[in-house]
């Protein structure tokens, strides 16, 4: 999905250099459990997600360059056999004791987005169909 979102949004983002803005679209992905729900007080309360698998996703999210997906070595080892991906040198990252392994994905390999799968499930939900 993060190929898809980078791909698409690339249109946009020329328009918007052509206009003299300069803005980029880095991605940063992990996967695991994080707390959801409302947080906050009476009068101030926010809908939010929080824990270490948010927190990694933010951080690598702020690593990435433009035009660049960053993902975890979790996420990786889910999608290795579907996407081609370089791995980065171990980055520190703020609020992690020890530096991470992350895997810069460049593009799925040979499929389609709308028949990759993972666990039988589609990477991407066909809406057409």
């Amino acid at each position: 999905m993060a190929i898809a979102m980078r791909d698409g949004v690339q249109g946009l983002l020329d328009e918007w250099r052509r206009r003299g803005f300069a803005l980029g679209f880095g991605t940063g992905v992990d996967m695991g459990y994080a707390t959801v729900g409302r947080i906050g007080y009476e009068g101030r309360f926010d809908y939010a997600a929080i824990g270490t698998v948010t927190n990694l996703s933010a951080r690598l999210c702020q690593e990435a360059s433009d035009s660049q997906i960053l993902v975890s070595q979790r996420v990786y080892g889910e999608v290795e056999s579907l996407v081609d991906a370089v791995a980065l040198d171990a980055l520190t990252l703020r609020g992690f004791d020890r530096p991470l392994v992350a895997f810069s994905v460049l593009r799925l390999r040979g499929a389609s987005p709308l028949r990759a799968r993972v666990d039988g499930r589609p990477l991407i939900k066909d809406e057409r169909r």
